[in-house]
């Protein structure tokens, strides 16, 4: 794809002029053509320099598909082409990868490719559900309101999403700063208090001792415990990420934390239900829809626990059995599944136990956060106080002697 400087004259004769993306100088040419610009001069900007980083690939922020998936279905409820509303949206996106994205897509959807085979060409942006759920659209004559339909889905994911975040931040972010500072005092405060207790010349109580040790192991090891920790971090991640079984472990593991673990599952029944739902209302077939569903639920217990339910549909059985086999799945929502199934209404059902899920993720954030908060004040607090009690625990005996 590259970028053409054009000017010319508008059908007032007025002097206009514009930067356009295409693939080559002859679509530009015949676009401007089309919109009555003649006296055509159109050139190829040179390609600005771009560094790319592995470690930092550009992507597509979820936020800014959410607002063009709103702003697309607007567009095409009111009656205007496909191609224009991506031209449109492609002009007014800040975002430089997007845009790019979205030109592209225009430019396929011109050349005669469907506008879900334009999607899928761009997985950062457009994952499987999004393109799926597109192509029922194009089929059933009814895009706009699937893209209202899948607005509406990304905006409760991304609201998911930051209950969650917001529930792991506050008490992560409490525990760094603690660590940052017990280390700066166990590195340079208390050898300020050990030069001082050496010219006491008497044996330290047993606790001072102790912290002195450990004080003393950490600034004498600091560099290579910084590097052991981060050799550590990256080799769990990997296993977590290539062995199958390692992966199986710690996703069991999360679901079945103490605190946690109730939120990660009630993040992972409403957001299976809600995805579920959402597909099978917009017309894509059950297996498809369950298949999308498990590569999307990031967990590989739950994953598997899908996978399996779409095992028993493609036998000619129900939902329900092997989704209550599997344990994760609460037995009201199972029950609530069996009657949306038998009822004809499962679209409706999963998208009321997502309803009913979401008020539940908000009470679980709620409580987590009211409870984690104490518990945090009184460990740190006792980790603290034990530290300034060690350290002045000294001064206080060669006070008693004195006296």
């Amino acid at each position: 794809m590259d970028t053409f400087k054009w000017q010319g004259k508008n059908r007032q004769g007025k002097k206009v002029k514009g930067e356009t993306e295409a693939l080559s100088e002859s679509i530009v040419t015949l676009g401007l053509r089309k919109k009555g610009i003649t006296d055509l001069k159109v050139k190829k900007k040179p390609k600005d320099i771009e560094i790319n980083l592995p470690f930092f690939k550009a992507k597509v922020p979820e936020k800014d598909v959410v607002v063009f998936t709103r702003q697309f279905s607007t567009m095409i409820n009111a009656g205007l082409p496909i191609i224009q509303c991506l031209e449109i949206q492609a002009d007014q996106q800040e975002n430089k990868e997007f845009k790019k994205v979205l030109t592209a897509i225009k430019n396929a959807v011109e050349t005669g490719e469907t506008l879900a085979d334009a999607l899928r060409k761009h997985p950062t942006a457009f994952d499987s559900l999004y393109c799926n759920m597109v192509e029922a659209g194009e089929t059933g004559g009814a895009l706009d309101i699937i893209l209202g339909r899948l607005a509406f889905f990304m905006e409760k994911n991304m609201k998911l999403k930051k209950q969650v975040k917001g529930a792991l931040v506050y008490p992560a972010s409490v525990i760094t700063v603690a660590i940052i500072v017990i280390a700066i005092m166990m590195i340079f405060v208390i050898p300020a208090f050990q030069k001082m207790f050496s010219s006491f010349g008497s044996d330290l109580p047993l606790l001072t001792q102790i912290i002195v040790n450990i004080s003393a192991f950490l600034r004498d090891n600091v560099i290579y415990i910084i590097i052991a920790l981060f050799i550590s971090g990256y080799t769990l991640r990997k296993t977590y990420q290539k062995s199958d079984k390692a992966h199986h472990f710690f996703d069991n593991m999360f679901l079945k934390m103490p605190i946690f673990g109730m939120l990660l599952r009630k993040v992972a029944v409403a957001k299976f239900t809600r995805t579920l739902g959402t597909m099978i209302s917009s017309g894509v077939p059950i297996l498809t829809s369950l298949e999308i569903v498990a590569r999307t639920a990031g967990n590989v217990v739950i994953e598997k626990a899908i996978l399996a339910t779409r095992e028993s549909i493609s036998q000619g059985k129900t939902i329900a059995e092997p989704l209550m086999e599997s344990g994760i799945f609460p037995a009201m929502v199972v029950q609530m599944i069996a009657v949306g199934e038998t009822t004809g209404a499962l679209d409706q059902m999963l998208n009321k136990i997502a309803d009913f899920y979401d008020d539940e993720v908000d009470a679980a954030v709620a409580a987590i956060t009211s409870l984690i908060e104490p518990l945090l004040m009184v460990f740190l607090g006792g980790i603290l106080g034990t530290m300034i009690v060690g350290m002045y625990l000294p001064i206080f005996m060669l006070g008693e002697v004195v006296h």
